[in-house]
């Protein structure tokens, strides 16, 4: 399985007991969605190697308690520890034409309703707050705009493109520099 075709959806933080346990981090809003998850791929030396779930428990928050197959040693799994785990995209549950995954948008154009294009969002960029986009300016600029309900009036999806309505003042920042 390629990188590209996955989504990463966490990483295994520490171990659990003495049998090969480790404690999962799932960077999602809803964990309980990937309790019935039957493999997931762990990224070792930027390869994706399939490793199959023996059981998997909810923890606290975010976090879940997962026996892989294999790992039957508390030294066999600090071996896995701080290791990304990534899903197939495929395996990511359908969102409404409004909503967005993060890897979905990228390469899609901004337009704002007050301010015409603003560029291409090269990237988004993970903040305490809210998400970013890094937009890609046609004069080379960066601008950044936060991933908020409030300002995103529409996703097209099959055209690429999304409809911001962005504060007075915030494309100036980067616009009349």
């Amino acid at each position: 399985m390629k990188k590209d075709d996955c989504f990463e959806l966490g990483h295994i933080t520490k171990t659990r007991s003495f049998k090969g346990e480790v404690i999962v981090y799932l960077d999602t809003d809803n964990p309980g969605e990937y309790l019935e998850m039957e493999s997931v791929f762990v990224e070792i030396k930027q390869q994706l190697v399939p490793f199959f779930i023996e059981q998997i428990l909810p923890h606290k928050k975010n976090n879940v308690r997962v026996k892989f197959e294999g790992i039957d040693t508390e030294e066999t799994a600090k071996s896995i520890v701080k290791k990304k785990i990534f899903l197939p995209i495929a395996l990511l549950p359908d969102l409404d034409s409004q909503d967005f995954y993060h890897h979905e948008v990228i390469g899609f154009s901004i337009e704002d309703i007050n301010y015409g294009i603003i560029g291409v969002i090269s990237d988004i960029v993970e903040s305490n707050t809210n998400p970013i986009f890094k937009i890609e300016h046609p004069k080379g600029m960066e601008i950044l705009i936060p991933v908020a309900d409030d300002f995103i009036k529409n996703v097209d999806k099959k055209k690429h493109k999304i409809i911001t309505s962005c504060p007075e003042g915030l494309i100036e920042l980067y616009i009349n520099e």
